[in-house]
């Protein structure tokens, strides 16, 4: 026990990443025309909703990942890679002080450090290694003939559910639960957050404080220049 490393689980989009990797890639998609204009139309209404404070961003992340459901089929991988090397390129540094700083500090304290997202792996892997992290989990598609999408999605319980991931590290990984630490913003990562030893609610949602304020977990917000945790 004494060899094994500790381990820090972090959430990417909204967390670690200042928007949606997954917005982001279908937005370049759609502006490249590898997805039609109209893939933007299907979820423009429920950004509007959200942006206006009238509906749940959850509906609108929730709109696009159906929208890109619907689109990848077909597209070629490699297009779809290269797609995603611009779009971290451009957007690769749009990341939250707290996190990024914390990720940092943990590297050099010989954390192993995983990444659970629900975007695609394929930019998530390009984002992440950047950032120095040892493991990344994020949602795949499968891959046909001619190296084409087929609009299927592989191992779908595993990234849904994040405390299968962490889970699976521990069983997998040469790492420890003692000092573990999990960082998450919304009731999407309450099962990560749950499974270690640390955890720590970040810019979140009112249904992760609102459990964040029962248990006692610590939360922080970061808000323009200023830090601050919320007792």
């Amino acid at each position: 026990m004494a060899d094994k490393q500790k381990v820090a689980f972090f959430d990417i989009d909204g967390t670690v990443f200042r928007s949606s990797l997954l917005i982001e890639l279908v937005e370049k998609l759609i502006d490249e025309g590898v997805f039609p204009a109209s893939a933007r139309e299907s979820y423009s209404e429920a950004y509007r909703l959200w942006r206006d404070r009238e509906g749940e961003y959850n509906a609108y992340i929730k709109a696009v990942v159906a929208s890109y459901l619907q689109h990848i089929k077909g597209v070629h991988y490699g297009e779809l890679a290269d797609i995603g090397k611009v779009v971290v390129a451009a957007s690769s540094k749009h990341v939250y002080r707290y996190t990024r700083d914390l990720i940092a500090k943990l590297k050099k304290e010989n954390y192993f450090i995983v990444a659970i997202s629900q975007s695609p792996k394929t930019i998530l892997d390009e984002f992440c290694r950047a950032y120095g992290f040892d493991k990344v989990y994020g949602r795949i598609y499968e891959i046909g003939p001619q190296d084409r999408f087929t609009g299927e999605m592989v191992d779908v319980h595993l990234v849904e559910n994040k405390a299968n991931i962490v889970a699976r590290v521990f069983e997998k990984e040469d790492v420890k639960r003692e000092g573990s630490v999990g960082v998450g913003d919304t009731e999407g990562d309450i099962q990560l957050l749950q499974a270690i030893e640390i955890p720590i609610c970040f810019n979140h949602n009112k249904q992760l404080y609102d459990l964040a304020q029962k248990v006692n977990w610590k939360v922080v917000v970061e808000r323009k220049d200023v830090i601050y945790e919320i007792n």
